[in-house]
């Protein structure tokens, strides 16, 4: 939430900052495959607890090096957090399907995003009240959150998972079906190529645009994220009322519309109530997007089928920091070129519907593989 603009505040470029974290997505596109294709047949308890603990650990180096004007070991740093991330991230999918009932399904994936933005909440409200009523550095705040990451072992260490030699949840066969995982694959990469383009600097969007400091961010991406929560947890609900196509095509429809508005507020920042409505779109456009992930994650996983849900796991995660690899050498390239954050945030939107579209071609084929 703040990392790009302590990087900022410490005189790195925007260019700079968008190579660094072209590293940690290059991990995942290399490790992504092969951690894939090992865990299919393994207990996954082993890797939350690895990512549990050396997570927060080089969280920590890293802010440390920042502080202590370290930037050579600033690339490798952000290439093993990278490492360390997709560990868990490939992880949490499979092992929802893996111990879930088919009617839970949902509310399991649905619980398990919204988990994510409770801790965005908290995450916001702690960076604020450091900044501005104990007056903390953020890289201080930052080492601080990232100790607390270190709780997360204790319930890694509580996972009770069964043994794999006596499951019947998952199919021990390394053939994969291709042809299904690569229709599943083909709207997500170009999402993701759009969402590389600018989840990653939204930040730094408001940062100089808006003048809105690590604080003020924190503050409004912890209100998001508490949307977020709340929406993540209507996702059941809605999907049962409207199914998968409306569920996901209309929401994400309106996110885009938001984020084109977002954009436009960059135009007019010379009026001091816009940067209140390009909070507004931002907290409009981000529950509205992050409602079909859910949506989306359970799509794919059922389309592909019990045997390929680790492989679909493992290259979702690789398509995602892959194309936000590519995504941030493109961005670096159109912020050197002069392009400015909206007319970035355009193609993302553009890049969002040809995304939206590819979609709707596959809740088609889900419709008619299961009737």
């Amino acid at each position: 939430m703040i990392l790009n603009i302590y990087l900022s505040k410490n005189n790195f470029s925007d260019s700079e900052i968008a190579n660094f974290l072209s590293y940690r997505f290059l991990a995942v596109i290399l490790l992504s495959y092969p951690l894939g294709y090992f865990i299919t047949f393994r207990r996954l308890k082993p890797m939350f607890i690895i990512s549990s603990f050396l997570m927060p650990f080089i969280a920590i180096a890293l802010v440390l090096s920042i502080k202590l004007s370290l930037s050579i070991y600033l690339n490798y740093l952000f290439f093993i957090w990278g490492i360390i991330f997709v560990i868990f991230q490939i992880c949490v999918l499979p092992f929802i399907m893996r111990y879930s009932s088919d009617k839970n399904q949902t509310y399991c994936i649905s619980l398990s995003f919204s988990t994510h933005s409770v801790a965005m909440l908290i995450s916001g409200l702690l960076i604020f009240i450091s900044s501005n009523l104990l007056n903390i550095d953020e890289g201080d705040i930052l080492i601080f959150l990232s100790i607390i990451g270190f709780g997360s072992l204790y319930f890694a260490l509580k996972i009770n998972e069964v043994n794999m030699h006596n499951s019947t949840s998952v199919v021990k066969d390394r053939k994969y079906d291709w042809y299904l995982i690569l229709q599943c694959i083909f709207p997500t990469l170009i999402i993701a190529i759009g969402a590389g383009l600018t989840i990653p600097f939204i930040n730094l969007f408001f940062f100089h645009n808006f003048n809105l400091d690590s604080s003020g961010f924190a503050l409004v991406g912890g209100i998001t994220s508490l949307l977020i929560a709340i929406s993540s947890l209507l996702v059941p609900f809605l999907k049962q009322k409207y199914g998968f196509k409306k569920s996901i095509i209309n929401t994400q429809l309106y996110a885009v519309i938001a984020l084109v508005l977002l954009s436009s507020t960059a135009y007019f920042n010379e009026l001091s109530f816009m940067i209140y409505f390009a909070i507004f779109f931002y907290m409009f456009r981000a529950p509205l997007m992050n409602m079909a992930a859910p949506l989306t994650s359970e799509l794919t996983m059922s389309y592909v089928g019990n045997k390929n849900q680790e492989m679909l796991s493992a290259i979702v995660a690789a398509i995602w920091s892959g194309s936000w690899f590519f995504s941030s050498k493109i961005f670096k390239f159109l912020i050197d070129i002069n392009f400015n954050y909206s007319q970035i945030f355009y193609i993302t939107s553009f890049l969002y519907l040809i995304g939206i579209y590819l979609y709707y071609r596959l809740i088609k084929k889900h419709e008619i593989k299961n009737n």
